[in-house]
């Protein structure tokens, strides 16, 4: 009975965040236009493409964690990845350690660009 009962890992640290879906994350994005936006995809993904304004910090870069701690904690903050996982990481991480206005985009650029195709996207 038990297995039935236990909810996936991921969606016990998603329903921990604040999560917008890619219409919401790009309202929220126009409506605070100084948010900071994190990429936080490897270097070559980010390369590929980038929402406009988006800074890049690789979760799996060794000065992640550096360049978290090198960020102010009260600034409004809006976090996506490709498909959402290492956005999550990186939110949570992000709540742990203080940061109150954190934004996960639902579903990383996979779920923009199936909502919203390439509206605000840079090269």
């Amino acid at each position: 009975m038990e297995e039935f009962c236990r909810i996936n890992r991921w969606e016990m640290l998603k329903k921990q965040l604040k999560n917008l879906k890619p219409t919401e994350f790009l309202a929220m994005k126009k409506e605070h236009p100084k948010a900071i936006l994190i990429d936080c995809r490897v270097p070559i993904e980010f390369k590929t493409g980038y929402l406009e304004g988006a800074q890049n910090m690789d979760y799996f870069g060794e000065e992640f964690y550096d360049q978290l701690e090198n960020l102010d904690s009260n600034a409004i903050y809006l976090v996506y990845c490709r498909s959402g996982r290492r956005s999550l990481r990186t939110c949570t991480l992000m709540q742990n350690s203080g940061f109150l206005q954190v934004y996960n985009l639902d579903g990383g650029l996979k779920a923009w660009f199936k909502e919203l195709g390439t509206e605000g996207m840079t090269n």
